[in-house]
């Protein structure tokens, strides 16, 4: 301890302590204040006050007015297909486009059925009959004998906006007709649906779309059809992708059903496959990529211009063609009549030729 001019500050510490214990807290030391002085604040803006809500008039579209005005016009499609001695069931849905019974539906609905049936929003049911079917579309018509039916309204497609609310009305699961609503998720989506086919120009939703509701109508909220339900992806993981072919890429493929009984299309006469990995090892092809010819149709443009079956077609028009859906796309674009400029591969030599396109046959 340090000592101050023979004072010991220790020895003058402790007095000083057990004199205030003695006199009470009257001696006790003030508090030492360590919190930094307060600094003074102004309001940056004295007057602001919450902004306006916006929006409170609006509300969501009133559902259940659509759906009573659609409702009378889808209709439940069952068929049966019977192959050797089993029978299988199937279950789809349709809408109603003129009052003399012509029904728009998928043809996946009734491709290869023996018998159909359409049961009406009322509970009629009548036979039904194929006025005629597009399977590159995916698109059919039935027609049943009835009259002064309820006809769908149908819409302009091209005029929806993403976001746009819409309800799909249909058959789900085969067990009557349901609705469920969503939003218009995408426009103009092209999707694979099987080999050699690809779906263009679909409305992608988040709509519940389900078994059973192929064919059935999507709705805008003015009750107009502005598409037909086609497909859904359904897979571990992946939620709210319904699509419907638009009413723009589908009313004049429906159309000609109707009038025709079929869709005329640019031929070439050939059938064929997708080059693969086994095809290029069993006929030892000089490219891995292109279309197998394994069949030429006799008196067709393709015969005509000297195509044969182990052909390997590689450009079409002056499109290169890789699979199976380039040479459908490069056909269909074309006309009839139009003459049209083939590149192929027979063994290892390549050639070029030319074909003038007839009408498609009828089915």
């Amino acid at each position: 301890m340090k000592i101050i001019k023979g004072i010991n500050i220790k020895y003058l510490l402790t007095c000083f302590i057990v004199l205030c214990l003695l006199l009470g807290s009257s001696c006790v030391l003030p508090p030492v204040n360590t919190s930094p002085s307060p600094t003074p604040t102004t309001p940056i803006e004295s007057s602001w006050t919450l902004p306006p809500s916006q929006g409170q008039s609006q509300f969501l579209p009133n559902i259940a007015d659509v759906v009573a005005l659609v409702k009378p016009s889808v209709v439940a499609i069952n068929t049966e297909v019977i192959t050797y001695y089993y029978k299988q069931t199937g279950a789809g849905s349709g809408w109603i486009i003129n009052g003399d019974g012509h029904i728009v539906t998928n043809n996946h609905v009734i491709e290869g059925a023996n018998t159909i049936t359409v049961t009406l929003d009322d509970g009629r049911t009548f036979p039904a009959s194929v006025v005629g079917a597009d399977a590159l579309t995916d698109l059919a018509v039935v027609k049943i004998d009835a009259r002064n039916l309820a006809a769908a309204s149908v819409g302009n497609s091209s005029q929806l906006r993403v976001g746009d609310w819409v309800v799909a009305i249909g058959n789900s699961l085969g067990m009557g007709i349901s609705a469920t609503k969503g939003i218009v998720s995408a426009k103009g989506v092209s999707l694979p649906v099987s080999t050699g086919q690809t779906l263009d120009d679909l409305i992608q939703t988040d709509a519940a779309i389900n078994p059973g509701n192929s064919g059935g109508p999507l709705v805008n909220m003015a009750g107009k059809v502005i598409g037909i339900t086609s497909a859904k992806i359904a897979t571990v993981g992946v939620e709210g992708m319904g699509y419907a072919i638009s009413s723009s890429s589908a009313m004049p493929i429906i159309t000609e059903l109707i009038n025709a009984g079929r869709v005329v299309r640019p031929y070439l006469g050939i059938t064929y496959t997708d080059v693969t990995p086994y095809l290029v090892w069993r006929y030892k092809l000089a490219v891995n990529e292109g279309i197998f010819v394994t069949q030429v149709q006799p008196g067709k443009p393709a015969e005509e211009a000297g195509l044969k079956a182990g052909d390997v077609i590689v450009g079409f028009n002056s499109k290169k063609i890789a699979n199976t859906d380039d040479l459908i796309q490069a056909i269909t674009s074309c006309q009839i009549g139009q003459k049209v400029e083939i590149i192929y591969w027979r063994g290892n030599n390549k050639y070029i030729t030319y074909a003038t396109l007839t009408e498609s046959p009828p089915p």
